[in-house]
């Protein structure tokens, strides 16, 4: 089953070898129906007059043997050329390099569990690949019209190119094993489909999906994403607020991209009831609590008598080790 699935890297070999194979079962039926060989005296006759080496036949041939064998020689002169130069222009024009690379990504990407996927490679995909890669999160990416460009100044160690709306494009980027995919392209209907088709294939994993247009936010939410941006918005709002409070909005777009052991924003579930008060969690760990999220509301900087109830989610800050300190106490 293995090595069937690698066959279809290999499918541009398969017209010139299966023209070959062809050649010689034509010749060895031909040759057993004409001339009564038997198949090795067929096949024997076949291949040394495919391969041309002059070999003497194995007894004298009948007229309609001798027109057969014309045929065959006159065939093989097109057939051969064209494998030779098939063969010749997929291992020097570099063809079977890019596909072994190809081959050997698509293996790679099958390892992969709790990744990213990033459909769409344009300015908005190239950001979000930049975020995901220096914070060491494995992601890959799925473009379909264009290659990663050379100077993209980070490493991409999984890429695929295919339509992303496409069932056996997201399985073969492990959308069964994600926990996240992200939409960036131009086209609504596209980021749409796309939706529609991760949430049938993956019910759990959280898609965040990019929109052009008002009306497009809704429907991509009822399709099934977690999330919606519109880059523009987000763009002109965080321009206009840098003009307000500069300093503010330059230390929260470092909290919500740069993340490494000495400093993480995490997002912890509660599974008890407990109050700030008694959890002390700054003194006990050293973690920063920043919000509180009950349902889809945001509780901001929640005084000590705050309650924290079971399934209620914590933003909290701090290092590795801090972070872990908490989840025993959350």
């Amino acid at each position: 089953m293995y090595w069937l699935k690698q066959l279809k890297y290999f499918k541009g070999l398969l017209i010139p070898l299966g023209l070959f194979f062809s050649l010689i079962f034509i010749g060895t039926i031909g040759y057993i129906l004409i001339e009564d060989y038997s198949l090795l005296e067929a096949s024997y006759m076949t291949v040394i007059t495919i391969a041309t080496v002059g070999f003497m036949e194995i007894r004298p041939l009948s007229d309609a043997g001798r027109i057969f064998t014309i045929i065959i020689i006159l065939i093989n002169v097109g057939a051969f050329t064209f494998f030779v130069t098939y063969l010749t222009r997929y291992l020097l024009d570099g063809e079977f390099l890019r596909t072994f690379k190809q081959m050997k990504m698509d293996n790679a990407i099958s390892q992969l569990q709790n990744h990213v996927i990033v459909c769409g490679f344009g300015r908005n995909g190239t950001e979000c690949a930049h975020v995901l890669h220096r914070n060491g999160i494995p992601f890959v990416v799925v473009e379909e019209k264009n290659d990663l460009p050379a100077d993209l100044g980070f490493e991409v160690n999984y890429f695929m190119k295919g339509d992303a709306t496409k069932d056996e494009v997201l399985k073969e980027a492990g959308i069964l094993k994600a926990k996240a995919i992200i939409m960036t392209m131009p086209i609504d209907a596209d980021n749409l489909f796309t939706v529609l088709t991760a949430r049938q294939l993956h019910p759990n994993v959280t898609i965040i999906s990019r929109a052009s247009h008002d009306s497009s936010v809704n429907k991509l939410k009822i399709a099934g994403a977690n999330n919606v941006i519109m880059p523009d918005k987000i763009g002109g709002a965080q321009m206009a607020t840098l003009v307000l409070n500069p300093d503010i909005q330059e230390m929260i777009s470092l909290l919500a991209t740069r993340s490494n052991s000495r400093f993480r924003i995490e997002e912890l579930q509660a599974t008890k009831n407990i109050s700030l008060n008694d959890m002390n969690l700054w003194a006990r760990t050293g973690c920063t609590l920043l919000a509180v999220k009950n349902g889809k509301d945001y509780i901001l900087n929640p005084g000590p008598s705050f309650v924290i109830h079971g399934g209620e989610r914590l933003i909290i800050m701090g290092s590795d080790e801090q972070i872990q300190v908490a989840k025993s106490l959350i």
